[in-house]
């Protein structure tokens, strides 16, 4: 068969097009958070807005519940620049101290006050600190809430969680809270824990409501007791690979991920709502806690870790004097 000449070289122009076209850029966010839980939907989001706005230029791609590591294997991976974007929480205090004012009991007023510590602490304060050691905060999420479920019995007072086997995330002053509060408390991954409470190796765990409905932890648990003891943000984090991203693409995702903020807030507080009920529905006993007993067993540990970091005490002062209005 006689193919002209012509149309040969338009087919080898077309195909060489083809191969020269360069591949779309992976833009890789990792979490931990299981299907439905708020890291996951505020993930889902974050790349259905993103990836509207980036077009041909790059694709947001989230992979959740551990697939790419544990908070603290995302965080190095980050380093490495092997991920892009994690949404790490209670575990940034490994990387600086001063991310531990979020571990200072009943803190974070309301989710108002929570929104004003992103914008004139977290920003201005922290970021800084974490660039020194090779990270981005991209924009703050939020982790949440976090109540107590146990097997042993409800928690109403401090004393109730005498001799508790408590799992705790990473992060030295989770452990003094609840060691003060006579719990015998061990950091564990989140993705270790369901099977931990099930064979009795921990007896309970601590986590906002979405997290503990969506890692099933109430088919496991017999009690959920409402502490709200600590409010933890999540924050939109980056590494190595931040810089080597075009200028544009970092301007979308930096500007979608602070876009995003209000609906991450706004969904919280919904499933807030909504969750207690359906963890009433599959079984679990709910409670409320004695917050003003657990506040004044609080106090040496604000006094330790004004103490201990630096900057300490002037980080606690500076957020609380933002509740005022909330």
């Amino acid at each position: 068969m006689f193919v002209p000449k012509v149309l040969l070289s338009i087919a080898f122009a077309a195909l060489g097009a083809v191969a020269a076209a360069p591949a779309q850029t992976e833009i890789k966010f990792g979490h931990v958070g299981a299907p439905g839980s708020l890291f996951a939907q505020s993930a889902e989001e974050f790349a259905k807005r993103a990836n509207a706005a980036l077009g041909a230029k790059a694709k947001v791609v989230v992979y959740g519940s551990s697939q790419l590591g544990s908070d603290g294997e995302l965080l190095k991976k980050l380093k490495l620049g092997t991920v892009d974007l994690a949404l790490p929480s209670t575990v940034m205090t490994s990387v600086a101290p001063e991310f531990g004012v979020f571990e200072m009991p009943y803190l974070v007023q309301d989710r108002a006050h929570a929104a004003r510590i992103a914008k004139d602490v977290i920003r201005p304060v922290l970021g800084p600190i974490v660039e020194k050691q090779g990270y981005h905060i991209v924009g703050v999420w939020e982790n949440g809430y976090r109540h107590i479920t146990n097997n042993k019995r409800p928690i109403v007072m401090p004393a109730d969680l005498q001799g508790i086997k408590l799992r705790v995330p990473g992060g030295v002053w989770r452990v003094k809270m609840f060691k003060a509060y006579g719990a015998s408390p061990s950091p564990m991954e989140l993705k270790e824990v369901f099977v931990a409470l099930q064979t009795g190796v921990m007896d309970g765990q601590e986590n906002p409501l979405t997290q503990i409905y969506s890692q099933k932890f109430q088919e496991v648990q017999k009690y959920l007791s409402m502490t709200g003891h600590v409010y933890t943000p999540a924050y939109v984090a980056a590494g190595a690979s931040w810089q080597r991203l075009p200028e544009d693409v970092r301007k979308v995702l930096a500007q979608t991920a602070t876009a995003v903020e209000p609906f991450v807030l706004q969904l919280a507080e919904r499933l807030d709502n909504e969750l207690v009920d359906k963890m009433k529905q599959a079984g679990i006993a709910v409670n409320q806690a004695d917050k003003p007993a657990f506040v004044a067993a609080s106090k040496d540990i604000y006094g330790e870790f004004s103490t201990e970091v630096p900057a300490g005490k002037a980080l606690i002062d500076k957020a609380l004097a933002l509740a005022k209005g909330s």
